[in-house]
């Protein structure tokens, strides 16, 4: 009886949250290990379902790297980066395509679906989602200490993101799985940084969160330890100081970008939790960084 109580404790914790988040918009970048392991894709697949079906609107952008680098890998293509960039040639682009429009997004909606949960596969060249223009990476070289522009080939900056289809999707009662895949002012493929999607999807969405699932704790501070909640002015001086660098200096600057655009509230979350979405939303400890505007 005990164990009987104790569930519905937690519900009733849960209960203010969910008054609060009733009718809201949460854009969640799906990635890293939770798109690898079982046992995680089976949680995050259940969390998002429970979310729709208490009445948030979850917007699921997702990744794919790790996939795409395996297929370019049986095509005999070798895979070159750049500061984090996969430079992406006209051979690259079909195989991109194919694996995030394709493998991936039907996988992550077959098994949204398994549970119920009515989500929808799109990338963002449906219904001219995201316009975007070819990226142009400036580096600083270490020979001659001046910026060059390196090319990037067929990678993506977003110009506009055009939400309609998105609404429409909702209002229909459907979950979205986006694939980060725009389209250029020329119709051609770019491949779009999966983060970078979110966030602006999120601006334009004006949504309640964008969470940002990683394969770490959150952001860290000087001794090491994780930082539950930050303010934007905190982060921007962790930033200055290098305390926040390397691979969570671009996910916190999407945070801090989607702040500035009217995004509520935003999250890094650790992905290798079970039920990580949940916990982050529901709970007053989470499971990863909150960086809000104050």
């Amino acid at each position: 009886m005990e164990a009987l109580i104790n569930k519905a404790e937690m519900l009733i914790e849960a209960l203010p949250y969910i008054k609060n988040f009733y009718r809201k918009t949460f854009v969640i970048k799906y990635g890293g290990n939770a798109m690898v392991s079982e046992e995680l894709k089976d949680t995050f697949a259940l969390d998002v379902v429970m979310m729709k079906y208490i009445g948030i609107n979850p917007v699921i952008v997702h990744g794919g790297g790790p996939q795409i680098g395996k297929t370019l890998e049986m095509f005999g293509i070798e895979s070159q980066f750049v500061d984090g960039h996969r430079i992406t040639s006209k051979e690259m682009i079909d195989v991109v395509e194919m694996v995030l429009g394709g493998k991936v997004n039907q996988d992550i909606v077959t098994l949204i679906n398994s549970h119920d949960g009515n989500a929808v596969g799109i990338t963002g060249k449906d219904g001219n989602l995201i316009q975007a223009k070819r990226y142009k990476h400036v580096k600083q070289s270490p020979e001659t200490n001046q910026s060059e522009i390196i090319d990037l080939g067929l990678v993506g900056e977003i110009t506009q993101v055009n939400v309609r289809i998105l609404q429409e999707i909702d209002e229909a009662g459907f979950i979205p799985v986006i694939a980060p895949i725009g389209q250029g002012d020329k119709g051609e493929t770019l491949n779009i940084n999966a983060d970078i999607v979110a966030s602006r999807v999120a601006s334009a969405l004006k949504a309640e969160k964008l969470l940002l699932m990683t394969d770490t704790e959150g952001v860290k501070g000087k001794n090491g330890k994780l930082i539950p909640n930050l303010t934007r002015r905190k982060a921007q001086d962790l930033i200055k100081t290098k305390v926040i660098k390397d691979g969570m200096l671009p996910k916190v600057n999407c945070c801090l970008d989607a702040l500035k655009a009217g995004v509520r509230k935003t999250h890094i979350i650790d992905g290798r939790v079970r039920h990580a979405l949940l916990l982050e939303i529901f709970t007053k400890e989470g499971v990863g960084t909150q960086i809000v505007d104050k």
